[in-house]
């Protein structure tokens, strides 16, 4: 990645990137005579060390594909992206979901590529995949070893290209049924889940191509066919319709020959025209509720502005922060402090076609919960900020938090490649970070107004109610809004063109060969400690000018008395709080004038202290950390609203199919009196009767230097950092004690347990027991590959079977987690009500015969490839680097760990996996819990011939 030199301002940096235009600035006719035949370059932009960029050159085929090249060699690794300029919004009314439904079935092989074998290729060369959809475009993606670029090109220009001669009507109607489980999983069987797709019901008007769901409606998918499918194919994924962008370690020359050979035969598609950005409008303000199954009611208000890239559209993002934009925003103060909501927030969402001004509230029922109340004190916060206008302070923080974010998100390669290809898609130019941050930079206060009375002051607006099942009379208003269904479209897709059929003129069935290894480099790490003994472990990496420093102490949940549960979680939020020196919203501010962050937080076996910084403003965040670490507030009033907060929060979670899962299934290993089978959040007994003086305890107890370690990722050096770590020194405690692990069984294995969740649409499977410990090179992690084929991968077997195979759930998997003193095997998948019954049946089937027979030798070598080859992705991010010093530095581990575990990969036997199957993956040791509706699930059990229990 480029090096960063962030000494001036903004307004000096962004003072333009240097491009040279194929037509002026180089020699055309030496450029292009350079390049393959039917390739042409469009522009070449270069970033100085002074400006905030992304370096790219971009090219044109002959068929209009758009091709984008980035290049970063600060790790071994390349990621690929082909954005189809296509989402939902190109359907039509009454077909829904094609856009997404298609996404699912571009990785079910095609002419070239066997069926079920992208991800298997994919993952076998050690790389990463996805794709996902909305509105308006649809991407692949894939972050491999440099040395795989070829074969990923191979891929995907094989799909753009020869996916419908293995197009079959059986991989549709799989896809079709783990889009449903897909949505059920998301949207039905998620607390306010449907929310977002009735909301813009009544925000945009009927036909609107934003009116309807990406996944789509039920019945819509109902009514897909596979012609439907293969005419949305040849109408909208022609590479004149697409924009290939690669990021990473590659030879420029060779990427391009490689480019031009797979996808350059590829015949352009119809041609491809702008959506209308028609602007959307209101007739009067509209009211609609629902009742849901959840704990806390919500309100939801929202408006239309403009689209996205509008002149108008940065005010607006900047109106939004200063009225609801965390703990210094207007919202916040009159609602979330005055105890009225639990959380409050506005933003100003954009897409292709519109943006909307959205405002959302979660209310209090410790103060009623009645939703009118929380919309008249919405409409008294936006009257306040009229009264109060805006500040140059209110400019200054959103510009500042707006550079920040931008940096930060330039961390990895796939980052920058994101934006180039969003750029390129929407805008035609992926030369946009300079442009926006200038675009932000010029934003005035009398602009802040102006969009505020031309978008916002007195117009009309959709206001949307949630609330619990059976508390109607909690809505803010009773619904004057109900959508109108327009008829279904006679053709699912239009525009269609006779399309050539693909001649290639070379062998596209054989799979390129890896180019030779990259070399891996382990990140070099620097150790030092405070002079109170804190150990401080890092790295420099110099990517860009940021600053990660977590810092770790021993104990978390498992430090407090079971009857105390919730205690580590609320003292945390309270070290977030205000000091004995400053307000919360004081502190708030200062770190938004920053552009940094420092959160608190409490896991299983540990709190936590993570502080993120441009490095510049390093030395002046940990000043606040220091005032926040060593002098907490803690007054009462910030208390009884933070306990409040967490007491709603556990309230909402236990709504929530799988908290209930993943609890429940705790309690049963190790009991729910006890620390490991206890909810983190409390329980609602546990919560109330916290006081402050038990949080001012626990922080004596828990807050110590005793307990600490600290990692640091920056690109500054150790001798910098250092001297701004030495306040900390200060820092005095001992140790914090925590109770070892009973070793009993709680729960009776071999047994189903049923926690019972009324008309949840699906059921949430747990199976599994308390297994290994955490170890580096040892059982354990020789667990970890043994369960690899099984559970562990994407084309796993369980997987496999219960996703692609059967239908019945959106994805199942098996894993080992441990730590120092404990470790679980757990199996799990959220599936179809209907089949909860089959798919245990098929979970038990699948781990009994691999417990039996193991993994064959192409399972062996597929893991080997996979596991080994993917190291060249491990250290690609400050967060990734910060993870691999921390497992060193809290297990104890060799800095070389990693190679160790390379050769045991790479000399380990079948017949030593097996064994470890063999003594690990017995079902009858295991312990079965089922989320779902009892009515429905128990019948389908019982044939299974286990016990079965109802539990709470």
């Amino acid at each position: 990645m480029k090096k960063w030199i962030l000494a001036v301002a903004v307004s000096a940096a962004i003072s333009g990137c240097a491009i040279e235009s194929a037509n002026d600035a180089i020699d055309v006719t030496t450029a292009q005579a350079s390049l393959p035949a039917g390739v042409s370059l469009i522009e070449t932009v270069s970033v100085s060390d002074s400006e905030i960029g992304i370096p790219y050159k971009k090219y044109r085929l002959a068929n209009g594909l758009t091709v984008i090249l980035h290049q970063d060699r600060s790790d071994p690794l390349v990621h690929v992206d082909v954005t189809y300029h296509v989402g939902s919004a190109r359907e039509l009314a009454g077909r829904s979901g094609f856009a997404h439904l298609f996404e699912h079935m571009m990785f079910q092989g095609s002419q070239h590529v066997g069926d079920e074998q992208h991800f298997k290729v994919v993952t076998e060369a050690g790389g990463t995949l996805n794709g996902t959809t909305n509105s308006d475009r649809t991407n692949y993606f894939e972050t491999v070893p440099s040395n795989q670029l070829e074969k990923m090109l191979w891929l995907e220009s094989d799909r753009m290209g020869f996916f419908l001669p293995a197009l079959t009507s059986e991989k549709f109607e799989v896809q079709r049924e783990t889009v449903k489980n897909e949505r059920a999983q998301r949207i039905d069987n998620r607390p306010y889940g449907r929310l977002g797709e009735r909301f813009a019901q009544a925000l945009y008007p009927e036909g609107h191509p934003y009116s309807w769901p990406v996944i789509g409606w039920p019945e819509d998918l109902d009514r897909a066919t596979l012609d439907d499918v293969k005419h949305f194919f040849e109408r909208w994924y022609g590479p004149n319709n697409a924009t290939l962008t690669i990021g990473g370690d590659f030879d420029e020359s060779q990427t391009l020959s490689w480019v031009n050979k797979y996808f350059g035969e590829i015949p352009s598609g119809p041609q491809v025209d702008s959506a209308a950005k028609t602007p959307v409008t209101l007739d009067k303000t509209r009211y609609l509720s629902m009742e849901d199954k959840v704990h806390l009611p919500l309100l939801y208000i929202g408006m239309p502005t403009v689209y996205a890239g509008h002149p108008d559209e940065a005010a607006l993002d900047l109106l939004a922060n200063i009225i609801g934009g965390g703990p210094t925003s207007l919202l916040y103060k009159n609602l979330v402090k005055e105890g009225y909501a639990v959380q409050a927030s506005v933003g100003h969402p954009c897409q292709e076609l519109a943006c909307q001004f959205t405002l959302y509230a979660l209310a209090n029922p410790a103060t009623g919960g009645k939703l009118d109340l929380l919309e008249a004190k919405i409409d008294e916060s936006i009257a306040e900020f009229e009264q109060r206008g805006v500040t140059d302070e209110d400019l200054e923080k959103v510009k500042v938090q707006f550079e920040a974010d931008t940096i930060f998100g330039l961390q990895s390669v796939r980052g920058k490649v994101s934006t180039l290809a969003a750029n390129q898609t929407f805008y035609g130019n992926p030369n946009m970070v300079a442009q926006d941050l200038a675009r932000y930079n010029s934003v005035t206060k009398d602009d802040v107004m102006r969009v505020f009375k031309q978008y916002i002051k007195d117009k009309p607006k959709v206001v949307m109610s949630v609330v619990p099942e059976g508390q109607s009379q909690l809505v803010a208003k009773a619904d004057n809004f109900s959508p109108v269904l327009l008829p279904v479209a006679a053709e699912a897709v239009t525009g269609l063109t006779d399309i050539k059929p693909v001649v290639s003129s070379f062998e596209r069935a054989k799979m390129p060969p890896p180019g030779k290894a990259p070399v891996l480099t382990v990140p070099t790490l620097w150790t030092s400690s405070l002079s109170n003994g804190i150990e401080v472990m890092g790295t420099e990496s110099k990517e860009t000018p940021t600053a990660e420093l977590v810092i770790y102490l021993e104990g978390g949940h498992r430090a407090v008395p079971v009857e105390k549960a919730g205690l580590a979680q609320l003292t945390a939020a309270m070290m977030g709080e205000s000091s004995t020196k400053h307000s919360t919203e004081e502190l708030a501010h200062k770190l938004e004038m920053l552009g940094s962050s420092i959160s608190f937080g409490a896991g299983g076996s540990q709190s936590y202290v993570q502080v993120s910084s441009l490095s510049k403003n390093l030395a002046a965040t940990l000043a606040i950390l220091q005032e926040r670490l060593f002098t907490p507030g803690f007054n009462s009033a910030d208390f009884e609203r933070v306990k409040q907060q967490q007491l709603q929060s556990l309230q909402q979670a236990m709504t929530n199919p799988s908290y209930l899962a993943s609890n429940g299934f705790s309690a049963l290993l190790y009991g729910k009196n006890t620390a490991m089978g206890s909810s983190q959040l409390g329980t609602v007994e546990s919560l109330s009767a916290l006081t402050l003086e038990d949080v001012k305890a626990f922080y004596q107890q828990q807050y110590t230097a005793g307990s600490a370690q600290m990692v640091m990722v920056s690109d500054l050096a150790k001798d910098n950092v250092m001297p701004m770590l030495s306040g900390l020194s200060q820092w005095g405690g001992k140790a914090t004690a925590l109770s070892p692990i009973n070793k009993r069984l709680y729960a009776a294995p071999a047994t189903i347990y049923i926690i019972d969740k009324p008309d949840a649409a699906q059921s949430e499977i747990n199976i599994g027991k308390r297994a290994l410990s955490y170890d580096g090179t040892g059982e354990y992690f020789k667990a970890n590959l043994m369960n690899y084929p099984l559970g562990g991968a994407f084309n796993s077997r369980i997987n496999l079977n219960l996703r692609e195979d059967k239908g019945y759930t959106y994805g199942a998997r098996t894993q080992f987690s441990g730590q120092e003193d404990t470790g679980e095997f757990i199996a799990s998948a959220s599936v179809r009500t209907d089949v909860t019954g089959a798919a245990i049946a098929e979970f038990i089937k699948e781990i009994q015969a691999y417990q039996q027979a193991g993994m064959n030798d192409e399972e062996l070598a597929f893991l080997r490839n996979s596991i080994t080859q993917g190291q060249a992705l491990d250290f690609e991010t400050p967060y990734q680097k910060a993870g691999f010093i921390r497992r060193i530095q809290r297990y104890q581990l060799d800095p070389q760990f990693t190679q160790q575990q390379t050769e045991i990969i790479n000399s380990i036997t079948t017949t030593e996996l097996n064994s470890l199957a063999k003594s690990l993956l017995d079902i009858n040791t295991m312990v079965i819990l089922v989320v779902g509706d009892k009515d429905v699930i128990q019948e389908q059990l019982a044939p299974l011939g286990y016990p079965i229990q109802v539990i709470n």
